[in-house]
């Protein structure tokens, strides 16, 4: 929860000047990074231009950049706690300046949105703001301790012990440290972020591992379930998890603008400025690392393990979750804004996941299992459209972020979903009247009673979801919501009736 420690009574007299720092102190996160963000997505081919400008040194690469893109300062993850004492002290008549080593044009900006600075100190494409620079700027302006400063991270020290009570926001763990060292305490700290696990464990979303539970849908279906099949699904499990919380944070940080102006993703972990843009990129270089690693090692996982069946293509998984890597990633830079094509995409990712899983135990995929899982999953994915779209309704707008989608779409969504819902249940009908389904079941009739209970499902998904109370991923929605958990456990009920002597 954000903490406020309120400054002492009388300890920063009325006349001192409060200079306030950008990055990391007013805002959680970096504009540097957001900005760099907003290029790669906005303009991908001036990315090629950024060494260029970095070996012009630090002052000008944060200037080309600056007018390389504009960033969205409004919806920036501003310190509440520190931003609401700025006001109070701003009302009180205290001459508050922003004063940061961003590029100056950026911090105008800011300082003209919040509307409560009586000045900008910042870098102007010759002199980098920061450290000895920002605090020799300090003294000419305000002199020696004539200022109260706020600032976040290890360079700000030698502002913070050359000033008068000084404060800090969302401080470094090195900062701390030297103001210690120093002798130093600050006056206030203000602190607005969730702790770091909390935030680590929402960005990779092990929540969305349930999904990867497909990867057991081949083997369990077939019937051969033993110690070499379980092996090589659970790894293939974990090892799918790992890239898929990979490719989500890849997906979080490009989305972060769009996620700043969303009531709900608002609150992700890069967008609320909890983890930095380059922590973000190390971790997902490490999933993916551990994610191959598992992979490569899956047919030796299942050679080493008791079992009656062996990989016939040894590293068939791997290359299945290359495809759904390659295919993630291109959905997150490009396929999303395509019409329809988005949703497809969606819902071939679904079916990759049981292809990966019949080529990590070696148990093939029936065309049934395939056909239902076309249609079953291209519903599902139309759900996600429409309770967003429907969302989009709801809060008055027009059109989705980039998409392709307007309100006017929504019956059309509806029947496109509700069409293939109702497919997929045409298929496992028929794949139970189908005659070899007989070999599997003891008593085939007896699965037919799948049938209604899956119906029943569907169409409380789209009823639901037409009624604007769909608010997540409907696979993720069917792991929480209890009806659907009991729903799942009358059909898993059904199937092994049916599989009874």
């Amino acid at each position: 929860m954000p903490e406020f420690v309120m400054p002492p009574e009388g300890v920063l007299p009325p006349d001192v000047p409060l200079c306030v720092d950008l990055d990391g102190t007013l805002t959680k996160s970096d504009t540097l990074h957001d900005s760099l963000l907003a290029l790669l997505r906005r303009h991908p081919e001036k990315i090629l231009q950024v060494p260029g400008w970095i070996a012009k040194g630090k002052a000008r690469f944060k200037l080309e950049v600056t007018r390389a893109v504009e960033l969205d300062v409004e919806h920036l993850p501003y310190n509440r706690p520190l931003l609401t004492w700025l006001r109070q002290e701003h009302g009180r008549g205290r001459a508050i300046y922003l004063a940061t080593a961003a590029d100056k044009t950026l911090a105008e900006r800011v300082a003209a949105h919040i509307g409560i600075f009586a000045g900008v100190l910042a870098s102007d494409g010759e002199t980098n703001l920061a450290g000895g620079n920002k605090l020799a700027a300090f003294e000419q302006r305000f002199g020696k301790r004539g200022f109260c400063y706020i600032g976040n991270a290890k360079p700000d020290i030698k502002l913070l012990t050359a000033c008068e009570a000084p404060m800090v926001a969302n401080p470094h763990s090195s900062l701390t440290a030297g103001l210690k060292k120093a002798g130093f305490v600050p006056a206030a700290t203000f602190e607005d972020r969730n702790s770091t696990l909390k935030s680590w464990l929402k960005a990779v979303r092990l929540h969305q591992w349930a999904k990867n539970v497909l990867i057991f849908v081949p083997l369990l279906l077939a019937h051969r379930v033993d110690l070499a099949t379980a092996a090589g699904a659970t790894t293939a499990f974990f090892s799918f998890g790992l890239c898929a919380s990979a490719t989500y944070i890849i997906n979080d940080l490009l989305d972060i603008e769009a996620d700043r102006r969303h009531p709900s993703k608002r609150r992700r972990p890069f967008a609320a400025g909890d983890l930095s843009m380059f922590a973000g990129f190390v971790s997902v270089g490490l999933l993916l690392a551990l994610s191959v690693a598992l992979a490569i090692a899956l047919p030796h996982i299942v050679d080493a393990t008791p079992g009656t069946y062996t990989l016939d293509r040894p590293y068939g998984f791997l290359l299945w979750l290359a495809v759904y890597t390659v295919t993630t990633l291109t959905y997150s830079f490009y396929l999303k804004k395509k019409l329809l094509l988005d949703v497809f995409v969606l819902s071939g990712l679904y079916t990759v996941r049981i292809i990966a899983g019949s080529k990590a135990t070696g148990v093939p995929i029936s065309p049934w299992l395939a056909g239902f899982s076309v249609f079953f999953f291209l519903s599902l994915a139309f759900v996600k459209r429409f309770s967003e779209l429907e969302g989009l309704r709801e809060r008055g707008g027009a059109i989705t972020n980039g998409r392709g989608y307007f309100i006017a779409d929504l019956e059309q969504l509806r029947s496109l979903g509700t069409g293939a819902a109702y497919a997929s249940v045409v298929v496992m009908a028929m794949y139970v009247s189908n005659p070899e389904t007989a070999l599997l079941y003891r008593h085939l009739g007896r699965l037919w009673l799948v049938i209604p209970v899956l119906l029943l499902w569907l169409s409380q998904v789209w009823m639901l979801t037409s009624r604007g109370e769909m608010h997540d991923d409907p696979v993720v929605w069917a792991c929480t919501d209890k009806r659907s958990l009991w729903i799942g456990a009358l059909m898993l009920l059904v199937v092994g009736w049916a599989m009874w002597p």
